[in-house]
């Protein structure tokens, strides 16, 4: 690590209030061009910490960038991970005000929910699939602090990888039986289809990304729980969003959910 613990508390404040107050910043490796991974993961991890301090609950993980699509449209080629906690829920079929937001993106994606802990070094695709309860789709709304939507990747992993709010819907439906890389991805926006795709974009196998997620948490002496709801990753590039914007996601075999911004 290159930064200090006050550094990393004065970056994870300026990066948290962006967030709650709806404002963008610069992103923070131009002020601190030296900082590393180490460093950006603990910046997260403080934002996190402030958050529980005031109350607020770790609901499930996520992985990031995780889409040959999302990665070229962000310019990166490794994906990231982070944390979400209970105020950004939404339920199916709710409301989100954008002007909570800055200037927010929707994705598509299959969320994974754990029946038995996972733990790396070693995690593969054969192990996460056999420690899963159930698939379901998702729309995860991200939003990055960053003025223009635009980062590195040490600045988006501070961020917590550009999470604000994600819903959850549709079917949940067992993995036995499901070749999640088949899986066909149609998200539309005011009725009118912005997004196709299917599972095996998320690393040619979206249970890759959950491995890769455990992988890295191993690598710090933490392990995914069971019962975790983990957002696989973007099955395709992310679509921006206005108010009075309808979303509605279909996963084949998962059914669908929806979201409208106000």
């Amino acid at each position: 690590m290159n930064l200090n613990e006050k550094t990393i508390a004065e970056l994870a404040e300026l990066l948290e209030t962006a967030e709650l107050k709806a404002y963008e910043v610069t992103k923070i490796t131009e002020a601190h061009p030296d900082m590393d991974w180490d460093d950006a993961y603990a910046i997260q991890a403080e934002i996190l910490r402030r958050k529980l301090a005031r109350g607020n609950r770790v609901v499930g993980l996520k992985a990031g960038l995780t889409s040959h699509g999302k990665m070229k449209q962000m310019g990166v080629t490794t994906p990231v991970f982070g944390w979400l906690v209970d105020y950004f829920s939404v339920s199916d079929g709710g409301e989100i005000r954008h002007a909570d937001l800055i200037h927010p993106k929707v994705e598509p994606e299959i969320v994974f929910v754990t029946k038995k802990a996972l733990s790396g070094p070693g995690c593969h695709i054969g192990a996460v699939l056999a420690a899963t309860d159930f698939v379901m789709p998702g729309i995860e709304v991200i939003d990055s602090r960053y003025k223009d939507f635009k980062f590195d990747l040490k600045s988006v992993i501070a961020d917590n990888c550009s999470s604000t709010r994600f819903v959850l819907g549709g079917n949940a439906v067992p993995v036995t039986g499901l070749d999640l890389r088949t899986l066909g991805v149609v998200m539309e926006k005011n009725g009118e289809p912005v997004a196709i795709g299917a599972g095996a974009a998320v690393l040619g196998h979206p249970a890759a990304a959950i491995a890769e997620l455990a992988n890295h948490l191993g690598a710090r002496g933490e392990e995914i729980p069971a019962g975790t709801t983990i957002l696989s990753g973007g099955v395709t590039e992310a679509i921006s969003v206005a108010p009075g914007d309808h979303i509605n996601l279909r996963i084949q075999q998962l059914g669908s959910v929806s979201v409208r911004f106000v």
